[in-house]
């Protein structure tokens, strides 16, 4: 492994904490820093053709939902020059608002990324996500895309 490669996986880990903290922050502007615009990503609610959407179906879960902590583990991260793969497990925690404040929704999951250097920058390509297990009520969450429903 390389020094440039070392630096590689420092960048992209701080990218994955960013955008982690981007959806907790609601700050989806944040996310055109991050995310290329071309971008795909399957959450498990189908596939997303580009960070519009992408940002559409988070937003669709998160806006309506109080606060949501995104903590990420065991990150491996493999660079091959300009493009790179990443997994990272993610357990996240949302809380309902309003009359829904009793309610949590928690996920185990692992994400599965694929980075590309654009510029001096590495940037979110693809996201798919392995949904391993939840506990809690989805109305925890905002209503979701349109056509999606929770399957339990």
């Amino acid at each position: 492994m390389t020094l440039d490669d070392l630096l590689a996986e420092r960048e992209i880990t701080r990218a994955l904490t960013r955008i982690a903290r981007a959806m907790d922050d609601r700050d989806w502007a944040a996310l055109d820093d991050l995310v290329l615009a071309d971008a795909t990503a399957d959450l498990g609610t189908g596939e997303l053709r580009d960070r519009a959407e992408l940002v559409t179906t988070i937003r669709a879960f998160l806006d309506e939902c109080g606060p949501t902590q995104h903590l990420l583990g065991n990150v491996l991260v493999d660079v091959d020059g300009d493009t790179a793969t990443s997994r990272a497990y993610v357990s996240d925690l949302h809380v309902g608002s309003g009359d829904r404040a009793d309610l949590t929704f928690r996920t185990l999951g692992d994400y599965h990324d694929t980075w590309v250097r654009h510029g001096d920058a590495w940037r979110l390509a693809r996201r798919v996500k392995h949904n391993r297990g939840h506990v809690g009520s989805f109305a925890a969450l905002g209503p979701g895309p349109a056509g999606w429903s929770p399957r339990d």
